[in-house]
């Protein structure tokens, strides 16, 4: 195994070719407060696989792809099961 960062997230769009947008969630208590702190951070992710909105991803770091493009998509952990019975109605 490699020295590269891999960290797990959820696919939040894959609207761009070969792009998914992955929001990486962290939980933490605050050192000082104690207060439990719910911090996200949106990164984009080179995607062969093929990911859909709602699967949980890891990621790879990778060398720049493009200007906003610094990690992979190793593998799907988790499918999003959709059905069309959960559609909301106006």
């Amino acid at each position: 195994m490699n020295q590269r960062r891999r960290i797990t997230g959820v696919v939040t769009s894959n609207k761009m070719t070969k792009t998914v947008v992955v929001e990486i969630s962290r939980t933490f208590r605050h050192p000082l407060y104690r207060k439990v702190v719910h911090l996200s951070k949106r990164v984009m992710a080179h995607d062969e696989l093929g990911c859909k909105v709602g699967d949980q991803v890891r990621i790879v770091e990778s060398q720049p792809i493009s200007r906003n493009k610094r990690w992979m998509v190793e593998s799907i952990v988790r499918r999003e099961i959709r059905s069309a019975d959960t559609i909301v109605e106006a």
